[in-house]
């Protein structure tokens, strides 16, 4: 089912079911990444702008840094005429369903500049075996951006699902059939903030760092009903420098962009530890950390 308000949740997090953590996270190569073209606000101005050693470097950094935490990244190849397949959180949403199998749901990508990139991820995790479902029945011209939207509540079988710039709501009435989850739907009202994972990282079962500025009322009422902690980003960090576009792969260590200085004072005293890093190529196309992998099973 997918609830717009708490009033219409006839559970609360407890009796939502158990799901396993994501173990492995993948990234794409940002060889062809550049901005080429303007579909959201952060792109305006700055086509022919990126720095590509820069990127390459910083892109590197991100890889090693999720080695050091213990994961090992899976790398999809740079394919020519995609710049944004480095972008690699849109084009999916994974998930574990009920029989303990990894499997993928296909994004129906907004941008037309982008639809290709849905192949190239879908024939990447078909080669090995997940599998791949598409969003049928009905809803073959809605638009969803994978976990640019999605984003599933650490530990359970539970998805937070951003809606009003890239994601049509309608699309998640098929998303809950698919995946066996309930769904939580978000309206998102800024443009600056056109994916749920620019204002929203959900970084343990009762913790997320938030921009409440970005949501309707009903969303963050549901937020706070979910979680025993909210930490909120300041506008500046987060419109900026995307603070709330973080990842936190282990529940305790956030990776988020190098200068979010009161994001982070408030992630550590919430006793997290932060490593931060720089991806201000990347937020020259509006993207950063959450957007530059994919944690998959």
């Amino acid at each position: 089912m997918v609830y717009r308000t708490l009033a219409d949740v006839p559970f609360r997090l407890a009796g939502v079911p158990e799901m396993p953590h994501a173990t492995r996270i993948l990234m794409a190569d940002p060889a062809d990444f550049r901005v080429a073209y303007v579909i959201n606000p952060h792109m305006a101005g700055n086509i022919g702008q990126v720095d590509r050693a820069a990127a390459r470097q910083e892109w590197e950094t991100l890889r090693s840094a999720y080695d050091r935490l213990g994961f090992d990244p899976d790398i999809v190849d740079a394919v020519d005429g995609f710049p944004d397949l480095v972008f690699c959180a849109n084009q999916t949403l994974p998930f574990v369903d009920e029989a303990g199998r990894p499997a993928v749901v296909l994004s129906q990508m907004h941008a037309p500049e982008r639809r290709g990139e849905v192949e190239i991820l879908a024939r990447h995790f078909g080669a090995r075996g997940v599998r791949v479902h598409t969003l049928d029945g009905g809803t073959a011209r809605s638009d969803f951006e994978g976990m640019g939207d999605a984003l599933w509540h650490v530990g359970r079988r539970l998805i937070w699902g951003g809606h009003g710039f890239r994601t049509d709501i309608a699309t998640y009435d098929r998303i809950s059939e698919i995946t066996g989850a309930d769904v939580l739907a978000l309206e998102i009202n800024d443009p600056d903030f056109y994916h749920l994972d620019t204002c929203l990282s959900l970084l343990d079962d009762r913790t997320a760092l938030v921009y409440p500025g970005a949501f309707e009322p009903a969303g963050l009422e549901l937020l706070g009903a979910f979680f025993e902690r909210l930490i909120e980003a300041p506008e500046s960090e987060a419109r900026a420098l995307f603070a709330c576009n973080a990842h936190c792969p282990d529940g305790e260590t956030v990776l988020i962009q190098r200068g979010c200085t009161a994001t982070n004072e408030r992630l550590a005293d919430a006793g997290f530890e932060v490593m931060e890093v720089s991806t201000e190529q990347y937020l020259k196309s509006g993207g950063s950390v959450f957007c530059m992998k994919l944690a998959h099973w």
